[in-house]
């Protein structure tokens, strides 16, 4: 069996990783990496391959930045020819960045079976582009993993065929599985002047969030209250920078630290000692309901509700005084306890590769 998986963006590579290093175990699978170049990170290469334990892409397609249909339209067109010289048994596409669909569509027409991993998660937003990408790659793919129940029923509710849905868990909780077991002094934040529990932890960088300045200028406010009771640091996305600079946004509280992005055993060792979290981000959702650390998620809506109904997440939306009250209903001792998943337990690539396996026998 020949397996093509697709990354084009930072998380994707969190999430193809437990899958190759299960599928190495096998003589008779192999494995190609391509990577869209969708986003580009030079220090990708310092920590990606070497914390997550795969190798480096194949190929890498370099297709770079650009508008949703120019980008896609893009991989579309250099991820087919590479198909078409390639071959492959399998294609592996992970999330809900563009190039999950546009690489999905090229398995479909090509008629090469397709996998997506993390399918089913709705936030029934269609303004958002991830939902779009969601929802058609879901459509045409042949092989549904999913993480959680809830997953389960929203495809089924669109007409997916039962037999084409797999509950196989959390990819993501794999990786912080693994990164848990490799990462040193987990139990330290990575600044020595951080003390455990004495501090938030804030991720900021969706374009609703960001690219807005009356509501990034508004969560800013709300941060600066914040702010006030407990020091946030802030690991700010090269896009929320940018913003900071366009707009002449900046956070006015000194307690508020900004500070470069860090690499992901850093992050796990920042927001896991934290008080809690405030975030725009979904994989940290699924990491601190796991890690039973509360999580404020500053978005009007979320894909990921099962966080909400049997984890530590809350959503708090982009209004001031919601995100300001709920960061002191936990300062004042009133927080949410993780429930658990079922399957959230490190082995969801075994599952997924083993039922890779069984459709070949």
């Amino acid at each position: 069996m020949k397996l093509i998986h697709v990354v084009g963006a930072r998380p994707n590579f969190m999430k193809i990783a437990p899958i190759m290093r299960v599928a190495a175990r096998y003589d008779n699978i192999e494995q190609v990496l391509v990577h869209t170049g969708q986003h580009y990170d030079k220090n990708m290469s310092r920590w990606f391959f070497d914390e997550l334990g795969i190798r480096e892409p194949d190929i890498n397609l370099e297709v770079g930045s650009g508008l949703h249909g120019e980008q896609t339209g893009e991989i579309i067109k250099k991820f087919e020819k590479f198909i078409i010289n390639e071959g492959g048994d399998l294609i592996v596409v992970v999330g809900d960045v563009n190039s999950t669909i546009a690489c999905g569509l090229v398995a479909a027409k090509l008629h090469i079976p397709l996998a997506h991993v993390e399918a089913g998660l709705r936030s029934y937003d269609r303004r958002m582009p991830e939902e779009i990408n969601r929802l058609l790659t879901d459509a045409i793919s042949d092989y549904l993993f999913t993480p959680a129940a809830e997953a389960n029923e929203n495809l089924k509710k669109e007409g997916i065929p039962e037999e084409k849905i797999h509950l196989v868990g959390d990819i993501m909780i794999d990786t912080l599985i693994w990164e848990m077991g490799k990462t040193p002094n987990l139990d330290k934040p990575p600044f020595k002047d951080l003390e455990v529990g004495k501090y938030a932890v804030l991720t900021l960088h969706r374009p609703s969030n960001v690219d807005d300045k009356e509501t990034f200028g508004n969560i800013v406010d709300a941060l600066n209250t914040i702010g006030k009771e407990i020091q946030i640091v802030f690991p700010a996305h090269p896009r929320t920078q940018k913003r900071m600079k366009e707009f002449n946004i900046h956070p006015s509280s000194d307690n508020i630290r900004i500070i470069e992005p860090l690499s992901y055993r850093d992050f796990l060792r920042l927001y896991k000692n934290s008080k809690f979290v405030l975030t725009d981000s979904g994989s940290i959702q699924q990491e601190t309901t796991y890690l039973n650390i509360p999580c404020l998620t500053i978005r009007e809506n979320t894909e990921r509700p099962f966080t909400i109904t049997k984890g530590t997440n809350v959503l708090v939306g982009i209004k001031k005084d919601v995100i300001v009250e709920e960061s002191l209903k936990i300062l004042n001792g009133t927080q949410k306890k993780s429930l658990g998943m079922p399957l959230w337990d490190g082995k969801t690539a075994e599952r997924i590769v083993e039922i890779f396996l069984w459709s070949v026998k």
